[in-house]
């Protein structure tokens, strides 16, 4: 299958699934842990607030990661539909908050992937058997293929993001906005999906590097199968009484979230001409960076009181998965039930049940299990500015108090 192939097939999937909006959808997957030993992080020597982080980190690759899609987002055809994306203000819309996000998004930094690409690109540096004339183009210790690439990846979760973000229109409700309205957002969803991928799919050529391409259409075919298997349990019911375990969340959040990044790691690598052993400790410290993001993610509704998203969570986030483990079939639909009030799901009720549980501290636990993992793989790089900033993203992405 070729890439543009497999673009257009994930395209179509994500088209299908219909959005995180107003749907009750499940996870992913990981392992149940035993025992997750010491929290290696050292929080009080390193900056631990994001922005701090992000800030820090774009001084040390010189590239401000805000900005890392900004040829591709200021182009005409973008320019063009951003005009008609002010159509939707005044409308529940999820493309405002996406296209707000490729702004700012002080929270989350929507950029994430691109800079993590960035810095560890440094904190690997050239090759010492790389005696190639291209040593003398790289920027802050960084090859321009590797800048290209760290934007190839932003484009394709920006693409992922914008997608994700089409509107389940049977489940509408009258404050959201006119039906007309929402149907137009999801047209302009999904053409500008579309056009971010068809960009990523050229960007990938130019690099003229076929184990490149190799690993990152791997990588969306990874997406392709975690996008299918969330549709295929996407359903309120579903995610009410199905036996999802750590194990089928983690496989499935591998899929969904982390492949991206650790193959993109793992690729920059490959740029560089770097061997096997240090292309695979670039792609542990991409994927078990990623899960904890996610994780940490899924843990937000549960441990912030004032949340913009406290009323409502996934009911196969971490936390729901871990605690629905604890307790076993029986004892969750009984919960659920508990929960129900006029036919609805009453979240807050629910969300005080599960931080009673166990689900919430064990959620935690996996996510310094993760952040443990990414900084083993970062011992096997010089110690350096870029290897620093690389686990100072950790540390900040496993604090909880």
């Amino acid at each position: 299958m070729s890439l543009r192939q497999l673009l257009l097939r994930l395209s179509g999937y994500l088209r299908a699934s219909g959005p995180p909006y107003q749907q009750w959808r499940c996870s992913r997957s990981l392992d149940t842990i035993s025992s997750v030993g010491s929290w290696r992080g050292r929080s009080s020597r390193c900056p631990t607030h994001w922005n701090q982080v992000v800030s820090e980190a774009e001084k040390i690759v010189g590239y401000p990661a805000s900005f890392m899609s900004l040829r591709c987002l200021l182009s005409d055809e973008l320019s063009n539909i951003a005009m008609q994306v002010r159509k939707l203000v005044g409308t529940q819309h999820p493309l405002l908050t996406t296209a707000r996000g490729l702004v700012h998004d002080s929270r989350h930094n929507l950029q994430l992937r691109g800079l993590v690409v960035l810095l560890i690109s440094k904190a690997a540096g050239p090759s010492t058997g790389n005696s190639s004339c291209e040593n003398y183009n790289m920027v802050s210790g960084i090859y321009p293929s590797q800048r290209s690439l760290a934007e190839i990846t932003e484009l394709i979760h920006t693409a992922l993001l914008v997608h994700r973000g089409i509107v389940n229109l049977s489940e509408l409700q009258s404050s959201d906005g006119p039906l007309k309205d929402m149907q137009f957002g999801n047209k302009i969803a999904i053409l500008s999906g579309d056009f971010l991928l068809a960009n990523a799919c050229n960007g990938l050529a130019l690099l003229q590097n076929t184990k490149v391409v190799e690993l990152l259409a791997s990588a969306l075919m990874d997406l392709v199968q975690g996008v299918y298997r969330e549709n295929s349990a996407s359903t309120k019911e579903s995610c009410i009484t199905n036996d999802i375990g750590m194990p089928t969340w983690k496989e499935q959040t591998f899929l969904s979230h982390c492949a991206l990044l650790a193959k993109s790691c793992q690729a920059a690598m490959e740029l560089a001409k770097h061997g096997a052993e240090v292309q695979d400790m670039a792609f542990q410290y991409g994927k078990h960076m990623a899960m904890s993001h996610k994780i940490n993610s899924d843990l937000q509704p549960f441990i912030k009181d004032k949340s913009s998203n406290s009323k409502t969570f996934n009911l196969n986030s971490a936390p729901v998965v871990l605690h629905r483990e604890f307790l076993g079939r029986d004892l969750w639909i009984k919960e659920i039930g508990e929960a129900q009030e006029k036919g609805r799901l009453n979240y807050t009720k629910l969300r005080e049940t599960i931080k009673a549980g166990k689900g919430v501290t064990s959620a935690i636990d996996l996510c310094r299990y993760h952040g443990n993992k990414a900084l083993e793989a970062l011992e096997s790089f010089p110690p350096s500015e870029a290897r620093s900033a690389l686990e100072n993203i950790v540390f900040a992405v496993t604090r909880f108090s």
